[in-house]
């Protein structure tokens, strides 16, 4: 089995920084791509960054030059720094992975559970 935890959501002021953290763990034969999407109540989940395995990122319109993706392969992790948090980042945070479980398979797409994130003044 293979899981994913979140950490680092919490409440902020506008103007505020987080980073959130990813931590894949189990049976993982490797990882590819890695990244978050985010869902505020009653909108649908919506994509914020992602980073391929070929080192390739890309950012919601919405969060350009203000969140930063990173990533740590020696420890299947994965990094959401966001400076100059508005209160429309308000939503949960949901880190994502593509991986293989076993040498040949197909990659399979693990989601987290989700962090909350909360921008109010």
């Amino acid at each position: 089995q293979v899981q994913l935890v979140e950490s680092g959501g919490g409440s902020v002021q506008p103007g505020g920084s987080l980073r959130l953290s990813c931590t894949a763990s189990g049976r993982i034969f490797s990882i590819y791509n890695m990244g978050w999407y985010r869902q505020a109540p009653g909108k649908e989940r919506e994509l914020v960054s992602t980073m391929l395995t070929s080192g390739t990122i890309t950012y919601a319109d919405s969060v350009k030059g203000r969140f930063t993706i990173s990533r740590d392969n020696a420890k299947n992790m994965v990094f959401l720094q966001m400076d100059g948090l508005k209160p429309e980042d308000t939503a949960t945070y949901f880190c994502y992975v593509d991986l293989k479980v076993n040498r040949g398979e197909d990659p399979i797409h693990r989601w987290g559970k989700g962090t909350l994130v909360t921008v109010s003044s």
